[in-house]
């Protein structure tokens, strides 16, 4: 079968509703897409550390869209929203650590989940209202999608939206759900997006987004398309539907970048019978098997030679990419990593550290690994006592 060149002619819409088999057959466009994982404070954190490589060797400043989902999407997100503030010189940031990493690992101190669980129990408005508060008091002040750069890079939030089943995804110059329809330039504020993405189910799920069925455009297909649903958005965790974020890159950019914070799934003989207990690792059932999916469509791409890039995870034995030059990273120690809770909840400086090393180690093993092995070797981590 032969492989055809997407045209300009093909909308985001159009390829949001094709199914990957079609897409299959479909030359993508050229650059590079990052995706950014969910995984609470633990992901948020490893995803600095790749960020940090990724800005040392000059892909940062290359990229053409930036997709996350959930802890993933707060990192994207403030990327995003300080875009314009950095300081590009010869392909680097010089100012990501004040701008970027800085914040993050402030915000990384803040117990932001279980606060909202409380005061929105016990105080006026939803847990989603608090956790909004939480982003802009913290990361987002009042900005709102308007205020993320021009393309290029395109900065995607994801959500789902519990109403339709589908994935929703928030830029700049739109807000789209495939089956209700999208609404073009949204000034949605930027920390209810976020708090859209990362509502955990089932203690900070559901958020809610207000909308005027008027701000949609007309109608052109989409199956839901009523008032109905275009009044109000109730929406959930983004990786309920795409935990690695991956949907909106894979289908357009030929080369895709995929740092993976998502923990790893461990069976457990006594999973408790009780309803909360019992909702909690059905959850976590449907989790793994979602992002084992997603992973298994990004691999075969790769294999099939569909899409150039490179994945890393943090449950990644960095010994599996069989580089001597891979920076030490024992398992035993990424592998405590792996297991921190997916929280939004107060991490230690020393985790922190850790978390960002590991990130940086790995994304630095992939890229040289299966993407650009020229690249220079790193000189350490970017904390000195490693993992």
């Amino acid at each position: 079968m032969g492989v055809t060149t997407v045209p300009d002619s093909v909308t985001d819409l159009e390829l949001a509703v094709a199914p990957v088999s079609d897409l299959g057959t479909r030359k993508p466009e050229q650059g590079i897409g990052l995706c950014l994982s969910g995984g609470g404070y633990r992901a948020m954190i490893f995803h600095v550390g790749a960020l940090i490589r990724l800005n040392e060797t000059g892909y940062l400043s290359e990229l053409k869209r930036v997709s996350g989902v959930s802890g993933g999407l707060i990192t994207a997100a403030l990327l995003g929203h300080k875009w314009k503030q950095l300081d590009f010189h010869k392909g680097q940031v010089l100012n990501l650590t004040r701008e970027v990493v800085d914040p993050i690992r402030a915000f990384a101190h803040e117990t932001v989940d279980l606060r909202s669980v409380i005061t929105g129990a016990l105080l006026p408005g939803t847990i989603s209202d608090k956790m909004a508060a939480a982003y802009r008091k913290y990361l987002f002040g009042d900005a709102t999608l308007q205020d993320l750069p021009d393309d290029p890079p395109r900065f995607e939030i994801n959500a789902t939206n519990v109403q339709s089943g589908s994935l929703v995804c928030f830029s700049k110059p739109y807000m789209r759900d495939c089956k209700v329809g999208e609404i073009h330039n949204p000034t949605i504020a930027l920390a209810e997006a976020v708090t859209a993405s990362s509502a955990f189910p089932p203690f900070l799920s559901p958020a809610f987004i207000d909308l005027n069925p008027e701000a949609f455009s007309p109608p052109v297909g989409e199956s839901l398309a009523a008032d109905s649903y275009r009044k109000r958005m109730v929406l959930t965790d983004g990786r309920i539907s795409d935990q690695l974020g991956l949907e909106t890159v894979w289908k357009r950019l030929d080369t895709v970048l995929v740092s993976d914070g998502g923990g790893k799934f461990s069976p457990n003989a006594d999973p408790g019978e009780d309803w909360l207990r019992h909702t909690e690792r059905v959850l976590d059932v449907i989790d793994d098997q979602v992002h084992r999916l997603r992973k298994r469509q990004l691999i075969s791409s790769f294999e099939a030679g569909l899409r150039k890039g490179c994945y890393w995870g943090i449950t990644t034995n960095i010994a599996d990419y069989k580089l001597a030059t891979a920076l030490p990273c024992p398992v035993d120690r990424t592998s405590s990593l792996a297991a921190e809770p997916t929280r939004l909840s107060d991490m230690s400086d020393r985790t922190q550290e850790r978390l960002i090393n590991w990130g940086y180690a790995v994304c630095d093993a992939a890229l040289r690994r299966h993407l650009d092995p020229s690249l220079k070797i790193p000189a350490g981590f970017p904390y000195s006592r490693g993992v």
